[in-house]
């Protein structure tokens, strides 16, 4: 697949997926967050990350306030300065205030004194805007999530459990995997998980 190819299915799924209507989204991301709480990773995790929603993304916010509702603790990604195109986390809860980043992306507004590295989260819900039966993503094309959990190629590390979350619509047959991809353990939608490895 060209990266014309894949520009051109981003920007196709980019189009469905903002298509749904509001009460289609917000079904969808109800379904979505019940499917998630029946997940062994998500009852056994202690610290969950995902993302705020944007460009039509399914959001995945009332699974992180179930998670939190149980004692979990949250977090959203923030850019870091220090390490540019990398991601930390910053703790998130429904009354943590909020900032826009660089890209007008919404993340919590914490000191980076705060920040917690990916590898010391147990489950992160991951955006996409493709993916297809093997687990590999078609991501916005910034490789933030891919430079942040490259860490996970190495065999030693098993932590975080990354679980794509999408709208079933987004399923495509075939994606190109490189060398740098990180491949997800899962993906759930508000249809079903799809499970891609021990999970």
């Amino acid at each position: 697949m060209t990266a014309f190819t894949l520009g051109s299915l981003r920007r196709r799924l980019r189009a469905e997926r903002r298509a749904l209507s509001r009460a289609e989204r917000q079904a969808a991301s109800a379904a979505l967050a019940r499917r998630l709480a029946t997940l062994p990773a998500f009852q056994r995790a202690r610290r969950i990350a995902a993302y705020w929603p944007a460009d039509g993304e399914i959001d995945p916010l009332p699974a992180l306030r179930r998670a939190a509702a149980a004692g979990k603790a949250c977090y959203l990604p923030v850019l870091c300065p220090q390490r540019d195109g990398h991601l930390h986390f910053a703790a998130w809860n429904p009354q943590a205030p909020l900032r826009r980043n660089r890209f007008g992306i919404v993340e919590p507004a914490v000191a980076p004194r705060h920040w917690l590295a990916p590898r010391m989260l147990d489950l992160v819900l991951v955006p996409l805007v493709g993916f297809d039966g093997a687990g590999n993503r078609l991501g916005m094309g910034g490789g933030f999530y891919d430079r942040s959990f490259a860490f996970l190629g190495q065999r030693r590390w098993r932590r975080p459990r990354l679980v794509g979350v999408a709208f079933d619509l987004q399923r495509v047959d075939r994606l190109p995997r490189r060398a740098w991809d990180v491949p997800l353990d899962a993906v759930a939608s508000e249809r079903g998980c799809y499970r891609f490895r021990m999970f």
